[in-house]
């Protein structure tokens, strides 16, 4: 063996040492950067590990695993030394001997990590904070899931994009109530083409990156695709007039902005030098697309993903995304991570055993190193009320010895209909319970009437949330005034909240002329507020004291008592908001209150059983 084998040999046993806490294919997965990586990994087999570690490797040392650079002139001296130092300990070789391998280390401004919630983000940059000598390194890598790094850029590039800075976010609700004005304005019935397949096939054009042009013409000649086609059309007018996306607009007009853009792509796929996306297997056309498209300057994608666990078809998600990606992206690299750290042997044979059946599969088995453990029980049990009864009594036995806490059980179900029997037996038992998948705290009507406020505060044109709050509280607007202000703006081709200020000028208005000038002035000092750097929290406060929302709800006495807490939990998360950001502002507060999700909610210190569906576990 010459000295480059033998400097090339000591180098990896000496990585490999430092890195043994992993197993063969986990370190693998982390060495190596260059090129597209897929990684298939099982249930319970350690992938936020190997994720962390791969990040933290490729900012500390780039390329320097598989690399073949041997340095000019190296002796046989040096490589006896090398090989001496694999007796040192691994905190000592980590710390000066290493550090001479280094190949092309990344910045981690130059690093994007995709994740499907913020939850699994702030995971990463807090388990990388702590993997540095200086925390704040994990500061500058984007970690976030695809709607929040989408978001990014298209506050960077909105006007490029179609939109105003300020552009609002809608929620499934708002979202709902635009496409049902859109069918009332195209005098289609709801009950001859429901709603909710109308939202359905919008939605999934959209996975799909299908405008309305090319929908309609799809749809061919098929008059119900065609009707739908043309709903989708006005919605998108409605949702551009307003200054207004929904979710999968975010996605989609990202991929559209870097297409139409290539600008713009080459700013975004020049920067990320690397880009990791967990999850891979939930991801849809659009995603693919935008994963592909930021991966496209320097070709080093890692995915992860496990095709024995895409459960999201319903919502969008192809698994041709994780199957196919060797053929899509050359020179792809394919690692299993088949060691289970999580469960028993009993519980993996059982798991293997149902996975083997799977059509379209890669092909894997997870195996344990641990014992098989205790075997499954399956208790047959008469309906739904004798399982509540007996899954209340099997926690409250567990807890009474001592042996568990509350916090250690989980009662998973398929639809969220299904967790009322367990609440009510919970509650008469005095069992503590957490909902995840329930009325979110961002759901409840007094929530979403001062959010409603502050978009219209920050976007004027936000027709859907301006509808939604004219008359919160009641200042006598009617039906037919508000129809009428929106006939106004679509004729004259300005905002409704356009007409209001104007609405003097307008003889159809004549009559609530008074209330409607004063609504918008209500609106316009608000949002003067904010420009002269109110600062948030007192802006709510100011906004739920001069709209008259908050004596609206006192003056109701005990009966809104609740609702008075929930308003006042409100701004102190505008206050803990304000605390954990550098410079706050109500785009960005409004903003992430949108992208939040149920589980980045969830505080695992509670000690409270949790019901979710198993979809929300997943």
């Amino acid at each position: 063996m010459n000295n480059s084998e033998r400097y090339l040999k000591i180098k990896r046993a000496l990585f490999d040492k430092v890195y043994s806490d992993l197993n063969p294919e986990q370190r693998k997965a982390v060495f190596t950067v260059k090129n597209p990586l897929l990684i298939l990994a099982g249930a319970g087999s350690g992938k936020t590990t190997v994720l962390v570690k791969r990040i933290a490797f490729i900012i500390k040392y780039g390329d320097a695993y598989y690399n073949d650079y041997v340095p000019e002139n190296i002796t046989e001296a040096q490589i006896d030394s090398l090989e001496a130092a694999i007796d040192y300990p691994a905190g000592e070789l980590e710390k000066y001997i290493l550090p001479e391998f280094i190949r092309r280390p990344c910045p981690p401004w130059r690093v994007l990590a995709i994740t499907f919630t913020n939850k699994a983000a702030n995971e990463i940059k807090a388990r990388l904070a702590a993997t540095f000598d200086d925390p704040a390194v994990a500061n500058d890598i984007w970690a976030g899931t695809f709607h929040s790094v989408c978001m990014r850029i298209l506050r960077s590039n909105a006007e490029l994009a179609g939109y105003k800075r300020e552009f609002s976010i809608y929620d499934a609700d708002d979202s709902k109530k635009a496409v049902s004005a859109a069918m009332k304005e195209l005098n289609i019935d709801e009950k001859a083409l429901p709603l909710k397949s109308v939202i359905n096939n919008i939605s999934r054009a959209k996975d799909k990156l299908r405008t309305p042009e090319m929908f309609i013409a799809e749809a061919g000649q098929d008059y119900r695709l065609q009707q739908i086609g043309h709903i989708y059309e006005r919605y998108q007018e409605r949702l551009v007039s307003s200054n207004a996306m929904d979710f999968d607009d975010i996605i989609m007009n990202t991929v559209r902005l870097f297409r139409n853009h290539p600008d713009v792509l080459q700013q975004y796929s020049g920067r990320f030098e690397y880009v990791c996306v967990d999850e891979y297997q939930d991801t849809n056309e659009a995603q693919f697309a935008l994963t592909s498209l930021l991966a496209s300057a320097h070709g080093n994608l890692m995915v992860v993903g496990d095709d024995d666990q895409s459960i999201y078809k319903f919502r969008g998600a192809t698994i041709e995304n994780i199957l196919g990606f060797d053929r899509h992206f050359k020179d792809t690299r394919v690692i299993k991570l088949e060691q289970n750290y999580r469960s028993t042997g009993t519980i993996l044979d059982a798991a293997n055993a149902v996975i083997s059946h799977n059509e379209g599969r890669k092909g894997k088995h997870l195996w344990t190193a641990g014992g098989d453990g205790a075997p499954i029980h399956v208790e047959k049990l008469e309906d739904q009320n004798a399982e509540a009864r007996y899954i209340t009594d099997t926690i409250n036995k567990m807890v009474a010895s001592g042996e568990k806490s509350y916090r250690d059980f989980a009662v998973l179900y398929r639809t969220n209909v299904q967790s009322g029997n367990l609440e009510k037996i919970f509650a008469k038992s005095a069992l503590p319970y957490r909902l995840l998948g329930g009325t979110r705290f961002a759901d409840r009507k007094e929530i979403r009437d001062i959010v409603a406020y502050l978009h219209l505060i920050n976007n004027h044109s936000d027709n859907v949330r301006l509808l939604r709050i004219i008359n919160e509280p009641r200042r006598k607007i009617g039906d037919k005034t508000l129809e009428t202000v929106e006939a106004i703006a679509s004729e004259v081709g300005c905002t409704m909240f356009e007409v209001l200020e104007n609405a003097d000028k307008y003889a159809a208005l004549a009559r609530t002329a008074p209330t409607l000038l004063s609504f918008a002035g209500l609106i316009n000092s608000l949002s003067k507020a904010m420009e002269d750097g109110c600062p948030l929290d007192a802006l709510v406060n100011l906004t739920l004291d001069q709209s008259g929302y908050m004596k609206m709800l006192k003056d109701a006495g005990q009966e809104e008592a609740e609702r008075v807490e929930n308003l006042q939990e409100f701004v102190s998360g505008v206050v803990e908001y304000m605390g954990s950001t550098e410079t706050p502002t109500l785009t960005g507060f409004l903003e992430e209150t949108a992208l939040v999700a149920d589980v980045d909610r969830y505080d695992e210190s509670a000690d409270a059983v949790v019901l979710m569906t198993i979809h929300s576990a997943k």
